[in-house]
């Protein structure tokens, strides 16, 4: 039988108290990260690092979707006609409608819709309801996840025009379905090409064409995202 001293019960019973502290702070430290420092698991992207390669387009032919191979983009868009895009500044509050109800979005400059256009958002993963500001913008960025076996694997590789606005949910362009109106996602918000276009480049953080990836800041803030109602099933 093996005896354990006075002296060994007391700094065990220290080990103890210890371990369970730090466990408790690391609690506390994860509740407190902010939004776009804590990328969940299950959300649709994975931003990357704002380096100053981050955003651009990169040359792959594969893509996957629901397990299925897909066609990817082959080329780089067409650079923005930015004087054709989504009107002009008002003076009014800039913000976006995602409206899971409806599967439509709306840009809204004050009381005013100044676009109206359908969407698709999670079916695989619920979109997040709230309210959020855009953190960052990705001309260009790859989304993977799901898991291989399933059917819910996805790789996509040049995914365009992507506005994250909570974590890893994002709204961005579309190029592997055109169901849009009907719910699609892996929790992201799926537009056509061209509406993402016009989305990104009217919602801040203002962005030129020539820069791939840009982060909101107090001086270049990011539109208010307002996601609301219950997405249908199908």
């Amino acid at each position: 039988m093996v005896r354990v001293k006075q002296w060994q019960v007391k700094w065990i019973r220290i080990g103890i108290v210890m371990g369970a502290s730090l466990m408790l702070a690391a609690g506390v430290f994860k509740a407190s990260v902010k939004p776009e420092a804590a990328i969940l698991p299950a959300a649709c992207g994975q931003p990357a690092k704002l380096q100053a390669e981050a955003g651009g387009f990169v040359a792959d032919p594969i893509a996957w979707w629901n397990g299925q191979r897909m066609t990817p983009l082959s080329q780089e868009l067409p650079a923005a006609a930015l004087a054709m895009v989504l009107g002009e500044a008002t003076g009014e509050e800039k913000w976006i409608e995602v409206d899971l109800t409806n599967q439509r979005i709306k840009a809204h400059e004050g009381d005013r819709v100044v676009y109206d256009f359908p969407m698709s958002s999670g079916k695989f993963v619920k979109t997040p309801t709230g309210e959020y500001r855009i953190w960052s913008k990705f001309k260009y960025t790859k989304m993977e996840g799901g898991v291989k076996g399933t059917g819910t694997y996805y790789y996509l590789p040049n995914v365009p025009y992507t506005m994250y606005f909570y974590q890893g949910f994002g709204i961005h362009g579309t190029y592997w379905h055109n169901n849009f109106g009907t719910p699609m996602s892996h929790g992201c918000v799926n537009v056509a090409i061209p509406h993402a276009e016009k989305l990104f480049y009217w919602a801040g953080p203002v962005i030129d064409a020539a820069t791939n990836a840009l982060r909101a800041t107090t001086d270049n803030p990011g539109t208010r995202v307002v996601v609301q109602g219950k997405t249908p099933v199908n």
